[in-house]
């Protein structure tokens, strides 16, 4: 997983009247969730801003990255948990980050890549991706950029499903019978195939 470095400022006003303040200043509310809970066992956010400059590369990629949060000189390892864009202008609005140690597991979403040539491809097929990303628990140590998946021995008409999928040191979540990808049949695929049973 590549890393990237941002810098934020920890936020004392909070509310909204002060979030649309820090947007006005080309900043975003940030908060940092980790470890650390309330009394009642919710969790802990430490709440603060960074730049809009310094969010940037990171939000707007197709890669996943773990981060090197430095909120005020204290440094931590986090990754982007969620981001709330505005419906109208989509501008980001706040963005929330996971504290990660290379100890405890974490979900998220991974980048699926297909690699090779379909069987069902040459016969003619069309190969179609279902889902783009797969959703992976374990350290972040462990979670690579993409997730590489062959094709080659997929065959016409066939589908790879989660359930069929192993990666080392990593479990995926999502449902064992979500189709990954998928050899269609195309019309010239199928008009082969009925004149060849002529």
């Amino acid at each position: 997983m590549k890393e990237i470095n941002v810098k934020g400022t920890v936020r004392t006003d909070l509310g909204k009247k002060a979030a649309r303040e820090i947007r006005k200043a080309n900043a975003v509310p940030c908060n940092l969730y980790g470890e650390a809970k309330t009394e009642d066992g919710k969790p802990l956010a430490l709440s603060f801003t960074a730049t809009n400059d310094e969010l940037r590369n990171l939000i707007y990629s197709p890669d996943i990255y773990s981060v090197n949060l430095n909120i005020d000189g204290k440094e931590c390892k986090a990754i982007l948990k969620e981001i709330q864009f505005h419906p109208v202008k989509d501008n980001v609005m706040h963005v929330d980050f996971y504290e990660i140690t290379d100890q405890k597991p974490i979900v998220m979403e991974v980048p699926i890549k297909l690699e090779g040539l379909a069987e069902g491809v040459k016969a003619g097929g069309k190969l179609v991706a279902n889902v783009r990303k797969l959703k992976v628990k374990a350290v972040y140590t462990n979670i690579p950029e993409r997730l590489v998946i062959n094709v080659s021995h997929l065959g016409l008409g066939k589908t790879i499903k989660v359930g069929e999928l192993n990666f080392e040191g990593m479990e995926l979540m999502n449902s064992s019978e979500v189709v990954v990808c998928q050899v269609k049949m195309t019309r010239s695929a199928m008009a082969a195939a009925a004149a060849q049973k002529k």
